[in-house]
């Protein structure tokens, strides 16, 4: 039996559910996990000079690239949280909470490999994938001497940013396409203890992009600058963004949705990764009714 089903049959067999539960039911607003829209559309890096030439190289020559023109970066960004991220807004509710025993459930899954990046994704969009990343990152936060980052690497549908309620701007794309320094674009959120990296400018070719070499460089300065990375990621059907990125980091989490996310789409979702890689699953918004319950027993966060 392979390790991706010995994870699947770990969890049923166990039952070892690790809730990440949302504010329904302590602060009366609505239960899904991710009440942001989606938007319409689908540490230094290695530094060159900016230019359509530097940025049709690093994507392969096969790939058009339109010239480049840097973002204009604002003097100062400003942010307010979103009132789904429980990590920091209500630190003493039961699903802010489960986000502080899933931190303490990696912890011990790392055991002596160092987890310092970490791919959140989840099986099909709407699984609570964003928000489960933002929260962890909050709660890693809190961990005193720890330098945390969330990069937002959902090219497509980013959200991180509207979590956070930074507006748009430039992120990762711009980086990436040389226009703009990585430190300019970090976003530093002192109170928190966190520092978050935006997706920026939609780009045409995200998967292209996550696969060139300037964001392997940016993900090995990153190693060198935080002591835990937090990745968003798109989800895993029907996008090959996930797979490109994964050989370059350390595990991925895998969000599912009680009730919506079906065994079979786990089952896809795992199949093309490195088993060894897989860090659990992370079932949210367990705390519905009975039948949603008995559908969906002995899912949960696992120790892969």
């Amino acid at each position: 039996m392979s390790r991706i089903q010995d994870i699947l049959g770990k969890a049923e067999r166990d039952g070892m559910v690790r809730r990440t539960r949302g504010l329904s039911e302590e602060l009366g607003v609505p239960r899904a996990l991710n009440p942001v829209p989606p938007l319409s559309g689908d540490s230094v890096t290695g530094r060159s000079n900016p230019g359509p030439n530097n940025a049709s190289s690093r994507l392969g020559s096969n790939v058009a690239v339109a010239p480049f023109i840097a973002p204009e970066l604002p003097p100062d960004r400003t942010f307010e949280l979103d009132s789904h991220l429980v990590a920091a807004l209500a630190p003493t509710s039961l699903a802010a909470e489960q986000y502080r025993s899933l931190r303490t459930r990696i912890k011990r899954v790392e055991g002596n490999r160092s987890m310092r990046t970490i791919v959140v994704t989840s099986p099909s969009k709407g699984d609570g994938k964003s928000l489960t990343a933002a929260n962890l990152a909050l709660t890693m936060g809190q961990e005193l001497q720890q330098r945390i980052l969330l990069v937002d690497a959902d090219l497509r549908r980013p959200t991180i940013h509207r979590l956070f309620g930074f507006g748009d701007g430039p992120g990762l794309t711009d980086v990436l396409m040389g226009g703009v320094e990585l430190d300019a674009v970090l976003v530093e959120l002192p109170e928190y203890h966190l520092t978050v990296l935006p997706a920026g400018t939609l780009p045409s070719h995200p998967a292209e992009m996550l696969g060139s070499s300037a964001m392997r460089r940016v993900l090995d300065t990153l190693r060198t600058q935080f002591d835990r990375v937090l990745i968003d990621m798109p989800p895993v059907a029907p996008l090959a963004d996930l797979h490109i990125v994964a050989p370059q980091v350390d595990g991925v989490l895998m969000i599912v949705r009680a009730g919506m996310t079906s065994r079979p789409a786990i089952e896809r979702a795992l199949s093309g990764l490195d088993a060894t890689k897989v860090l659990g699953l992370v079932l949210n918004e367990s705390g519905g009714d009975a039948s949603r319950k008995a559908e969906y027993e002995g899912y949960g966060y696992i120790a892969g």
